[in-house]
């Protein structure tokens, strides 16, 4: 008993440290083209600099079934360590020449896929991976139409990661479904349990996203009704009671996807943004709120307050804070000339 407090001890101050050193922010994307993994890095939240010049840090091709990434995320854990999830996924894999059919398996529907692909670091650069089969995992999801835009989460009553995505069974409604992985992030531990709800019969909810902030449980997510856009749902649980709330929460015309929440360092405000795949070329749109209430429109980028230095057209964004020492080394390794 006396090793598991002092260990419990030891997660918290590492996470207390990290988090008064917060000086940067990381992002991850992915790009149609090459299904790749990309990194940018920021000082100030606002003007993005990709790591390795618009190109991909990690090949798809290299680390997935399917030859092709989608939906990158990246979650620090208590641990101090980086945790990616990502779809494994390519949904050109027919044109590229990686197989003979549009879909991996026919009668699944649309980018029908069952793995998904986690890789754990403690720097960023040197990464664990396991290729997950998640229709393997447990009995029962052997039907499952595809596991999509998984995202990794702590939940501290269970001290547990929890991770959430999207999954069907066979051809039926998308959902949002999460389980418990094991320290390494090698494996599901539970079966997949219902997150949440979406209460419009044949509609849909895809791309949770979840944040906890002013003593609430904040899930964004996609709803796919009457073509899609960003809802938000709140809970006092990190995984049970989120409440319906029917309010779009972008203010875009065009259909948007991925929403992802991130914070400002030193301040109350917290960023909303999200991939706006309805118009050409496509790019990432911005929202700000302190009460999550209230947002007020960024605009997108190179339209207004944020900024893409040297890359364009990024899919399915997440942002992580980082420390100036995490953000100089990743900078030096990818031969970046930008100081914090």
């Amino acid at each position: 008993m006396k090793s598991f407090f002092l260990a419990l001890t030891g997660l918290l101050l590492t996470a207390g440290a990290i988090a008064q050193q917060k000086s940067a922010y990381l992002m991850v994307y992915f790009k149609d083209d090459t299904h790749g993994l990309y990194m940018a890095l920021s000082k100030d939240g606002y003007s993005f600099t990709d790591v390795n010049n618009a190109k991909p840090i990690i090949a798809g091709d290299t680390i997935s079934f399917q030859k092709g990434i989608r939906d990158p995320h990246l979650f620090r854990g208590p641990d101090g360590s980086f945790y990616l999830a990502m779809t494994d996924l390519h949904i050109f894999a027919q044109r590229s020449g990686y197989r003979s059919t549009e879909w991996e398996r026919e009668g699944y529907g649309w980018g029908n896929n069952r793995a998904l692909v986690l890789m754990k670091s403690k720097d960023l650069i040197n990464w664990k991976r396991t290729n997950l089969r998640v229709d393997q995992s447990f009995p029962g999801l052997d039907s499952i139409g595809c596991a999509w835009a998984p995202e990794t989460t702590y939940d501290p009553a269970k001290k547990k990661l929890m991770i959430y995505f999207t999954m069907r069974y066979g051809n039926g409604k998308n959902a949002l479904y999460y389980s418990y992985v094991d320290n390494d992030f090698t494996k599901l531990e539970t079966f997949p349990q219902p997150l949440f709800h979406y209460p419009t019969p044949g509609k849909s909810a895809i791309d949770a996203d979840i944040t906890y902030a002013n003593g609430k449980y904040h899930m964004f997510y996609v709803a796919q009704d009457n073509g899609n856009g960003i809802k938000q749902a709140v809970s006092d649980s990190i995984n049970t009671g989120y409440m319906y709330d029917p309010k779009w929460y972008d203010p875009e015309p065009k259909a948007c996807e991925a929403p992802n929440v991130w914070q400002r360092i030193g301040t109350k405000k917290y960023v909303l943004m999200y991939d706006i795949f309805g118009i050409k070329p496509h790019n990432f749109g911005f929202s700000e709120t302190e009460d999550f209430v209230n947002f007020t429109d960024l605009g997108h980028f190179n339209e207004g307050v944020m900024k893409a230095t040297n890359f364009s057209s990024p899919k399915h964004g997440a942002v992580v804070h980082l420390t100036k020492k995490e953000a100089q080394r990743l900078a030096k390794h990818w031969g970046l000339n930008m100081t914090f």
